[in-house]
């Protein structure tokens, strides 16, 4: 497989950790948001939104948004599942992953904040006001429903996790005070002593 890949996109990383988790060896293509490499014709032949990830199979055929690359890979590679069998769990999990996909991270990337602070003019305080008022309005919630761990679903790593490291780590990155989301961080500092997570890091990538 070939992913192709921004080394701080939150979806990105969500699939490095996949792909580890699950043991499936893949290649990495470097799409660089910042010079805005996603918007070149060759990448939008192979994901017409310009966006990353893009995960092309094998066989060539292409999947892009990770949500929908997740579903994949936890359907085709179901040796390391990352959601239990029991119906109502798996809703709790997607329910948390949700929360972060949905709600927290488009409002929050690349794109949306250089809309603000280019096309709207948002100063660079406001925009990171705007940024710290969404993972905490996001945060506030999730931390209630993360039990007593090690993981963010209870002892097993689940998809869950893979979608809280990285919004955790641009939550870190932008200075947020996580402070009042001690059982997010567990569940962060857990992961992190696993050599999947470690792997699929930014600063690893």
């Amino acid at each position: 497989m070939e992913l192709f890949d921004y080394f701080r996109s939150s979806a990105a990383y969500r699939v490095r950790i996949t792909l580890n988790l699950k043991s499936i060896p893949y290649t990495k293509t470097a799409v660089n948001l910042l010079t805005e490499d996603h918007k070149s014709a060759e990448y939008k032949a192979l994901n017409h939104q310009g966006l990353v990830p893009t995960l092309k199979l094998d066989d060539g055929r292409l999947i892009t948004q990770s949500t929908a690359i997740l579903e994949y890979l936890e359907a085709g590679y179901p040796d390391v599942p990352l959601l239990p069998t029991d119906p109502f769990e798996a809703a709790r999990i997607r329910s948390m992953c949700n929360l972060i996909a949905c709600d927290i991270h488009p409002v929050n990337n690349l794109r949306v904040l250089k809309y603000l602070t280019g096309t709207l003019g948002v100063t660079e305080e406001d925009k990171l006001t705007w940024y710290h008022h969404w993972i905490i309005e996001g945060f506030d919630a999730l931390e209630s429903q993360i039990g007593e761990g090690p993981f963010a679903a209870g002892n097993a790593v689940t998809l869950a996790d893979v979608y809280l490291v990285p919004q955790v780590f641009n939550a870190l990155r932008f200075g947020l005070d996580m402070s009042p989301y001690p059982k997010i961080m567990r569940s962060y500092d857990d992961c992190h002593m696993k050599s999947e997570f470690i792997d699929a890091a930014p600063e690893a990538s």
